[in-house]
């Protein structure tokens, strides 16, 4: 029973936000957070093997001893830890602490390139802060309820470049720098977006029709992403709504931190009475 009981109250601090201790847990946590990926970057501007640079290591070891007690005890009071750990804020609060001690275990001066890579994969414990962004988990719900969609106009996408690549390959040829059709591809992408390196441009009065249709088009679909992933924000933010429901005249429809029913005027139950779904892959 002490157990479950520890596991419940760490549980509510932890993976909580709608009590003080959770608040204050939170608030401690963005702080080393900020701290940590601070001296990373400040880091990066010195010689690897410079004095600061050592005593910043012993720094930033503390900084992964810290954020692996945290993900050590989320494992622990977490109903289901194998859930958790396989979820995508698990995942991430892994990659924020893997690299510092696989980066012990090379020797510094044979790889040095994979010491510089685990380095900057720290960077990874800026997406630990999504977890504490209010409203974050809506936003993350509406691009998985638009992944479809998405992937559906990105398919699309990538057949009109690998189309245009092919057809402004066959009209300039290698001559004018198209030298291979993947190349022509790459100008088709860097066109379609809008983006216009200029490094290669068409030389003929076919092939600038060509690239003027392209940018043509690429303009009238750029839009096109933006309107499915709001359209979904503004479906779960809806259904966000619908969960704060009024005890006096029973309906919903009210922002989470509304404090009175917009209908009958009763007072609402306030944010830390109310019981708000955890994410569902923290909770299962």
């Amino acid at each position: 029973m002490q157990n479950q009981a520890l596991k419940h109250k760490l549980y509510v601090i932890i993976f909580g936000t709608h009590t003080k201790a959770g608040r204050r847990f939170d608030l401690v946590l963005i702080i080393a957070i900020i701290v940590s990926l601070g001296l990373m970057f400040f880091d990066s501007t010195l010689p690897y093997n410079s004095a600061l640079s050592a005593k910043l290591r012993y720094i930033e070891l503390l900084f992964a001893l810290l954020f692996t007690a945290e993900y050590i005890v989320r494992l622990y009071c977490s109903p289901h830890p194998k859930a958790y750990a396989k979820s995508f804020y698990g995942v991430i609060d892994l990659l924020a602490i893997l690299p510092t001690y696989i980066a012990l275990l090379f020797p510094p001066a044979s790889f040095m390139a994979a010491i510089r890579l685990l380095r900057v994969m720290r960077i990874f414990r800026i997406l630990k802060l999504v977890r504490y962004l209010q409203d974050s988990n809506i936003l993350m719900r509406s691009l998985l309820m638009s992944r479809r969609k998405i992937f559906i106009f990105f398919s699309t996408v990538a057949i009109l470049v690998t189309i245009f690549g092919a057809l402004i390959y066959a009209i300039e040829g290698p001559h004018n720098g198209f030298t291979s059709i993947p190349q022509s591809i790459y100008w088709a992408i860097v066109t379609i977006t809008t983006v216009g390196y200029g490094d290669i441009v068409p030389q003929t009065a076919l092939g600038k029709a060509v690239a003027s249709l392209t940018m043509l088009l690429g303009y009238s679909i750029l839009a096109v992403p933006t309107g499915i992933i709001t359209a979904e924000l503004n479906n779960e933010m809806s259904a966000h709504r619908n969960l704060v429901k009024c005890p006096n005249c029973s309906r919903n429809g009210h922002e989470a931190d509304a404090l009175y029913c917009k209908h009958c005027g009763s007072e609402l139950a306030t944010p830390s009475e109310r019981v708000i779904p955890i994410d569902d892959e923290e909770s299962k």
